[in-house]
């Protein structure tokens, strides 16, 4: 059963940290990436890794405060999110791709998905 679940979310005050994780099991994935979605928006791109994890791709909005990597020994991709803004509140979601390591931003071209892990800044 192929699974993504993430975890590392929850209620941070403005300028804060925080650690996203994604536990990956059931297959192999290609590119991998971070998707996030606000109430009443459309969900976005975050960032993305390669397999490797030495190729990566980033909304050019979250540039420098956001960081992708990836652990293939522990089948685990993360998401440092640092200098958090009240904007940034949303669900955040783990996706995969079964083979292609094409790092696109488009949420469709992605095969697997997580449960999604909730990240609240208060201002």
């Amino acid at each position: 059963q192929v699974q993504l679940v993430e975890s590392g979310g929850g209620l941070v005050q403005a300028g804060g940290s925080l650690r996203l994780s994604c536990a990956a099991s059931g297959r192999t994935f290609g590119a991998m990436g971070w998707f996030r979605q606000a109430p009443g928006k459309e969900r976005e791109f975050v960032a993305a890794c390669s397999r490797s994890g030495f190729v990566k791709r980033y909304a050019d909005s979250l540039k420098g405060r956001f960081s992708i990597s990836r652990d293939n020994a522990k089948n685990t991709v993360y998401l440092q999110m640092n200098s958090l803004k009240p904007e940034d509140t949303a669900v955040y979601y783990c996706a995969g791709k079964r083979l292609s390591e094409v790092l696109t931003m488009t949420a469709a071209d992605y095969d697997y998905w997580g449960q999604g892990t909730q990240v609240t800044v208060s201002s």
